[in-house]
């Protein structure tokens, strides 16, 4: 969680400071918790006090390169890349959010889905293949 909030805050002590915010929000919230997966669990609390932390102070939060994630870039505007998304499958196209566009790691994804780290990297090594075929595709 904590390594979640420093990659999208670049800010060792704001990311500190989040995770403690999430800490506190996840103990007042613990009777409400259903026994689903821990890491899953807090991983979202984190995510919704770092959305809450940007609409306070109107900040935007800035995604990570290309070169950062390993991505190549695709010299596309917004609707060309939401219109690819938003034809892929479900199954890719959330697992093409979390990682690229929320910025959760592998091992977070993982967590999250009861997946191991290794199977869910060869889901977004194929969701991303699905992503540049449809791509192409929609270029020609």
């Amino acid at each position: 969680m904590c390594g979640f909030l420093l990659r999208r805050t670049r800010d060792p002590h704001l990311a500190e400071d989040l995770a403690q915010e999430t800490f506190v929000k996840a103990t007042r919230a613990l009777l409400g918790w259903r026994g689903d997966n821990a890491a899953a669990w807090l991983l979202t609390i984190a995510r919704h006090v770092l959305i809450d932390h940007a609409r306070r102070k109107r900040l935007e939060i800035p995604l990570p390169s290309a070169d950062e994630i390993g991505a190549p870039e695709f010299p596309a505007d917004a609707l060309t890349v939401r219109q690819v998304l938003k034809d892929l499958p479900e199954q890719h196209r959330k697992l093409l959010v979390a990682v690229y566009y929320e910025g959760f790691s592998l091992a977070e994804v993982a967590a999250m889905t009861g997946r191991s780290p290794a199977a869910v990297k060869t889901a977004v090594w194929r969701a991303r293949t699905a992503f540049a075929d449809s791509y192409g595709a929609f270029q020609c």
